[in-house]
């Protein structure tokens, strides 16, 4: 485009920005090959995939290895079609700074992504990672297959303990901050230690959003968002019979999916029209809550909880209209917030999260934040994939190098259920010069919204095999042109994909 830059690349998989007359020959981040790179303000075609021997998991990060993808990932079960190519990064000129001293609040996936991008690039920097958390840090999308029984305890951690002595990162769990000193460049934890740090990377995450009902502190009315309180779910359900989810967005479907699986009677309840109005469209939402019931799951849609309703233990969710439903565990899944108050008392900027730029820097040069504690152009990710990325950049970054986050388009998939799922990008139509095809057959929906001739948002239901290439396609800002102009529609969008 006339005017702009034409000598920053961005990769099309995590959204790393690159500076220079060429793409880099692969991305420091993900490790994507060079030609997954575009000019940053530019449309590229789409280009042959390029031959590999590594697989990233869309849904986990993880990496498999071989020619083609796994039938199933070894982590989180997603199916073959939700995997891209990978490419393992290389370091080759890493920063050598013995006296940097990093502290990084906060043990999540984007936590131990950027102690595992910082010892890259600064291998002898000193690390420290704290952990508020006692259990060894882990995959926090599997409590909810973990409370299915579809995963074992020794099943979810990240790594090892080994893995963090090997690499000298020193793992600090059960701590918990107290507070951030910006002059002094330190911080102090609740018992009292204080520890100082050259920079600093907040990745402390978010927290359960509890609705101010009536009765939500009553006994059995828990939340999920840690590996504890997995735990005292699954002590609870040897005695529950009746379960109530209230919400129904993801996490609520996985939870609901999950205790149905393990014999309580469980109703689910959704304030909102449809089911996942965030990643659906109302016809998505009202598929998804036909298989939903199929599952032996009670719904009920337009539900407005008023009062949790018992003595000193829950025994009921009295909705708006009057009805009681009888419950004996009640899971309140209504969202997230992020952990952002002691960022704010400390003088850092802070809007619904920590504000950060393209590097990931706070309003204090020497601070970073990634993952759901950080808030990006606006956006508060808070899933698995944007966490990861940023504290990969984070970690760059403290070590010294010049690495950008550009922002991904977030995607969204369904476990537990045994539903294929996914949902990426937008699926509203502002106005109208967005344009939307949708097709049913075969027990499958397919929905894709279209921009100015670009794909930029889409849904797949009952049939996720084309994930890849329809994230390929939004990510890469892959030109539509020719698929719109011949009167559009399903199928000759699913073969063009198939061509991507």
């Amino acid at each position: 485009m006339p005017g702009m830059p034409s000598n920053a690349w961005i990769c099309g998989v995590c959204g790393y920005v690159h500076y220079g007359p060429e793409p880099p020959d692969e991305c420091p981040v993900c490790g994507s090959t060079k030609d997954m790179f575009e000019p940053y303000t530019e449309a590229v075609t789409a280009q042959e995939s390029p031959k590999v021997s590594q697989w990233r998991c869309l849904n986990c990060g993880t990496i498999h290895e071989g020619a083609t993808p796994p039938e199933s990932c070894q982590v989180c079960e997603a199916t073959a079609d939700l995997f891209e190519p990978y490419t393992p990064e290389v370091v080759t000129q890493p920063q050598k700074r013995a006296s940097l001293k990093v502290v990084i609040v906060g043990a999540g996936i984007a936590g131990v992504s950027a102690a595992e991008s910082l010892k890259k690039y600064a291998p002898q920097a000193e690390i420290r990672l704290i952990s508020k958390e006692a259990a060894l840090p882990y995959y926090r999308l599997n409590l909810t297959r973990y409370l299915a029984g579809e995963v074992q305890a020794d099943q979810l951690p990240l790594h090892p303990e080994a893995w963090y002595a090997e690499r000298q990162i020193e793992l600090m769990l059960g701590e918990e901050l107290r507070s951030i000193d910006l002059d002094g460049k330190r911080v102090a934890l609740r018992d009292g230690s204080q520890y100082g740090y050259d920079k600093l990377i907040l990745t402390a995450g978010s927290h359960p959003f509890v609705p101010p009902f009536p009765g939500s502190n009553r006994e059995n009315v828990m939340v999920l968002r840690t590996r504890t309180d997995a735990d005292k779910i699954l002590d609870a359900c040897h005695k529950a019979t009746e379960c109530v989810c209230i919400g129904g967005g993801l996490l609520g479907l996985e939870t609901a999916g999950a205790l149905a699986l393990r014999g309580l009677k469980v109703t689910l309840l959704e304030g909102f029209g449809w089911l996942l109005p965030r990643q659906l469209n109302q016809r998505a939402g009202l598929l998804l809550e036909e298989y939903v019931r199929s599952k032996a799951i009670s719904l009920r849609a337009n539900a407005q909880t008023q009062e949790l309703v018992g003595d000193e233990q829950v025994c009921g969710v009295q909705l708006k209209d009057g009805a009681t439903i009888p419950a004996d565990l009640v899971i309140i899944s209504t969202g997230v917030r992020p952990n952002s108050y002691l960022a704010r008392t400390a003088g850092l900027e802070v809007k619904n999260g920590v504000v950060v730029d393209n590097m990931l820097r706070t309003s204090h040069p020497d601070i970073f934040a990634a993952g759901d504690v950080a808030e990006h152009h606006g956006v508060v990710y808070g899933i698995w994939g944007p966490s990861q990325f940023q504290g990969s950049i984070a970690g760059m970054n403290a070590a010294g190098e010049k690495a950008e986050f550009a922002g991904v388009a977030r995607s969204n998939m369904l476990k537990v259920l045994g539903y294929d799922m996914f949902s990426i990008g937008q699926i509203v139509l502002d106005d109208a010069s967005f344009e939307a095809v949708e097709a049913e057959f075969d027990g499958k929906y397919y929905y894709f919204v279209f921009h100015d001739n670009y794909l930029v948002g889409s849904i797949l239901l009952g049939d996720t095999t084309l994930s890849s290439g329809v994230k390929n396609v939004i990510e890469k800002h892959i030109d539509c042109s020719k698929v719109l102009q011949k009167h559009p529609g399903v199928p000759e969008m699913l073969s063009f994909l198939e061509q991507v």
